[in-house]
């Protein structure tokens, strides 16, 4: 079996994590230029609702083959090697979205980013390796404070650099500015961080991901927190991509204004996954946390639609992010808890791989809802789905302790 690496080599990786964690900010602040943006610049293709809905899904369906791939190739290999692939080619796809001539070139584009790119199970990979189990889910959350720390400035940079009215060249400074981003991110992983893993030979022994998928679904834990991955992001992701028309139909507001409210909302999730997140789940438990994530997304959803100002809008969205926050990194934690080490990245990625499912079909349902049912529909049908996910979590959690894990 490989392993970990010893003492005086964890502390090292352990330093290489806090430098990873720079890294990926950089990176998520190019993705954070480009998401909120994503709506309109199909837009500026005068793509209808379908086309809008592909565009938006494209990278998930790339993301869903590609992050349990690249989570067993990085069990087997070492983490180092497809970190710097994965943000390479991702800067690859930025420089060429930039340039797509139409709507059906940056759908290839996306495709292939998110297939040459889905590297989130290779990153949670990393943490576990060089984490203790009962600080993982601390860990986790760190990491998802410096997506969203990136997230913070890149929806704001992407609103000041992107131009509507110039058609889909007024959206190429923004996407050349997130190819630059992603290429620092590279070299930096390839010259400052170390590999965490010890290899042997045991590693060449991996198991397809077909056999992998049939011991997730048997798995008492991993089943349950995918399902939670799944439904949760079903709604998070449809709100997302309807989020934009919806703001614009209800207060007017362009690309500034909801670029500046993903911005808050990032805000408040980097804090509490800095400030909040490993400690509530340390006092009150990884399932327990999960649950009351779900409970707040369920909460703010539903409330959403009966919001009369844009301020309140503002505050629910940055309080269901909080909700996530102090969520998804126990999920993540949870499953590297219940797992063989030398699977991790393979479970991981199948996790990831639900969330990139849930990008598939959540934007394509929320924005047939909101065009043929009601531009709140979609909010109402985010809250009825997440509500079974309550549930699923507390469950999670009584399924680890028979298995000897305290979550």
């Amino acid at each position: 079996m490989s392993s970990i690496a010893s003492d005086p080599a964890a502390k090292r990786s352990g330093a290489s994590l806090y430098v990873l964690l720079s890294v990926m900010f950089i990176n998520m602040l190019g993705f954070g230029v480009v998401v909120p943006l994503l709506p309109f610049y199909a837009r500026s293709f005068h793509a209808p609702p379908w086309e809008i809905a592909l565009l938006f899904s494209a990278y998930a369906v790339g993301s869903f083959f590609g992050e349990p791939f690249w989570g067993r190739l990085s069990d087997r290999i070492g983490r180092k090697p497809l970190l710097v692939s994965t943000v390479s080619a991702n800067c690859l796809c930025y420089l060429l979205l930039a340039f797509a001539p139409n709507i059906y070139v940056a759908f290839a584009v996306r495709l292939l980013g998110g297939l040459v790119a889905g590297n989130g199970s290779v990153v949670q990979g990393y943490i576990a390796d060089v984490t203790p189990a009962n600080e993982r889910a601390g860990r986790m959350a760190l990491l998802g404070a410096a997506y969203n720390v990136g997230f913070i400035f890149g929806p704001a940079v992407g609103g000041l650099l992107a131009h509507p009215t110039a058609g889909p060249e007024g959206f190429r400074l923004p996407l050349l500015t997130s190819s630059a981003l992603a290429a620092i991110s590279a070299t930096c992983i390839f010259f400052i961080v170390k590999e965490s893993r010890v290899l042997s030979q045991a590693n060449a022994s991996q198991l397809s991901r077909w056999a992998m998928l049939g011991k997730a679904i048997e798995h008492p834990v991993v089943s349950r927190v995918m399902l939670v991955t799944l439904v949760a992001g079903l709604a998070f992701n449809g709100i997302e991509a309807t989020f934009g028309f919806w703001a614009q139909a209800k207060y007017g507001w362009g690309p500034r204004d909801v670029s500046l409210c993903f911005t808050a909302a990032a805000i408040v999730s980097a804090i509490a996954q800095t400030t909040l997140t490993g400690r509530l789940s340390t006092r009150f438990g990884q399932a327990t946390m999960l649950a009351v994530g779900m409970a707040i997304t369920v909460i703010c959803t539903g409330l959403q639609p009966f919001s009369p100002v844009g301020w309140l809008t503002v505050v629910l969205m940055a309080v269901m992010s909080l909700g996530q926050s102090v969520a998804f990194p126990n999920g993540s934690a949870m499953i590297s808890r219940t797992t063989d080490p030398d699977r991790q990245g393979q479970m991981l990625g199948l996790n990831n791989a639900s969330g990139a499912l849930a990008r598939v079909l959540g934007p394509m349902v929320a924005l047939n809802l909101f065009s043929s049912v009601s531009h709140n529909a979609p909010f109402f049908a985010g809250a009825a789905v997440v509500l079974p996910a309550i549930v699923l979590a507390l469950n999670a959690g009584r399924q680890a302790r028979k298995l000897g894990v305290r979550s």
